[in-house]
């Protein structure tokens, strides 16, 4: 009786032997890496949770982002700032509001007046309310570049952020009043304003900060920004206008400027104040007719 003989084929995985441990093909190993690695660095973006504004912002803002608030007075841009602590409470994100113009007593007025218990969230470690004095921080600042001999490299945490708190988001309302406190020390202000960046973005902190400006600074043909080029290292620019229309109606506008990796809706659309709630953006009501901005 003859046996007939069947052809088995056989399939092998290349492997390597390490330290008397099994591993797979590198090739393989590289395909599986590569997703995982894809997986683990997938941005994270931020919804601030405002009535109508996360419909011109896409995905949302990126997590460690920072986004420059920038009009002229009584444009909106503390209520804009309150109305963002109020929603991303809500979230239950950790909020540092740091201010260097209005009391804490009363930054919690204005937040009652919007509904929000600040001493509830407070108590729950969700904020943090801090005024600060813009002048102490210049002085830091020229002491620290004294004594480092003007290198570029300065410690931003001692100066600024709270070394017992440990925030998601950070408001600075404003940016103006620091400025104003490096009065003709502009490289100085643009060395602090650099090193404060890069702390922000290091430690994953989102960061909305505060600008006023007397005029719009992006509308025209032409644009300067004297020695501070936050615009520049900001991530992301929102603007609040005044809108005059030509037959006397003043309203209230908001753009989106720019936000790096994000595809935003660019339009100028109508806002409003609520009493109770706070700012709320009009997505679809686009200003039309004749209209000057400022």
């Amino acid at each position: 009786m003859k046996i007939k003989k069947r052809s088995v084929k056989k399939k092998y995985v290349k492997a390597k032997v390490r330290s008397g441990h099994r591993s797979v093909d590198p090739k393989l190993e590289n395909k599986v890496a590569k997703k995982v690695v894809k997986k683990v660095i997938k941005e994270e973006f931020m919804k601030t949770g405002i009535p109508g504004m996360d419909s011109l912002l896409g995905e949302g803002i990126p997590t460690g982002s920072s986004v420059l608030i920038e009009g002229g007075p009584g444009n909106g841009k503390t209520i804009m700032a309150l109305s963002l602590i109020k929603s991303l409470c809500a979230q239950g994100k950790k909020v540092l509001y740091m201010s260097f113009e209005e009391p804490e007593d009363r930054l919690r007025m204005h937040l009652k007046s919007f509904g929000v218990d600040a001493e509830k969230h407070e108590k729950n470690g969700n904020l943090y309310l801090r005024r600060f004095n813009a002048l102490d921080i210049a002085r830091s600042v020229e002491a620290l570049l004294s004594e480092a001999k003007k290198e570029l490299l300065i410690d931003v945490q001692p100066i600024l952020i709270p070394k017992e708190y440990h925030p998601d988001v950070v408001l600075i309302d404003s940016l103006s009043s620091i400025s104003s406190a490096f009065s003709g020390e502009s490289s100085r202000f643009r060395i602090y304003m650099e090193q404060l960046f890069r702390y922000l973005e290091s430690n994953k902190i989102t960061s909305f900060l505060i600008r006023e400006v007397s005029n719009p600074t992006h509308v025209g043909t032409t644009y300067f920004e004297s020695g501070e080029a936050v615009s520049f290292l900001s991530d992301g620019i929102v603007i609040l206008y005044n809108v005059f229309q030509k037959n006397g109606v003043r309203k209230r506008a908001l753009e989106i400027l720019k936000l790096r990796g994000v595809n935003i809706k660019r339009r100028i659309v109508e806002f409003d104040i609520k009493k109770g709630k706070g700012l709320i953006v009009y997505p679809e009501k686009i200003l039309k007719g004749d209209y000057s901005l400022t």
